[in-house]
């Protein structure tokens, strides 16, 4: 099984980085190999959504359940289908005491394919880097000039 964790501090506010990663249907517009997603169900503490994602050749669609405990400051994503055996994802936004919140990233997946888990170990650690800063990267586009909140 792959794993991988980050925790960084960020000037933003937990709310406005739990906002950014709970708004799934934007992914599309800055995530590295996110070619599509779609939200096919949605409650007050969960989103289901449909992902494409793609890198040259491989073309991959999943199913997530996202659970949103905003009091909590928490995200952690359910795999519901796809070509995974096993996915997990956590968000974590830690408020700190001056301005901003420590995030804490967690993912542990593999694949049901061994040339899919092979591929993927290869690139893993840099994609995930890839994918926590592009995140960052969004909310310095959308919160640097706003105070926070």
């Amino acid at each position: 099984m792959s794993s991988h964790q980050e925790y960084k501090y960020l000037p933003y506010s937990a709310q406005q980085l739990f906002d950014l990663v709970a708004d799934v249907e934007k992914y599309p517009e800055f995530l590295p190999w996110c070619l599509a997603c779609k939200i096919t169900k949605q409650t007050n503490d969960f989103i289901e959504a449909n992902m494409i994602v793609g890198f040259k050749m491989v073309k991959e669609r999943f199913m997530t359940r996202v659970y949103l405990k905003r009091e909590e400051n928490i995200i952690d994503i359910e795999y519901l289908n796809g070509p995974f055996e096993y996915l997990e994802n956590k968000w974590r936004f830690i408020p700190e005491e001056r301005e901003g919140c420590n995030l804490d990233f967690s993912i542990r997946y593999h694949f049901r394919s061994s040339v899919l888990q092979t591929l993927s170990a290869i690139f893993f650690t840099e994609a995930m880097r890839k994918l926590t800063n592009a995140f960052e990267k969004r909310a310095h586009q959308l919160y640097h000039k706003k105070s926070l909140t």
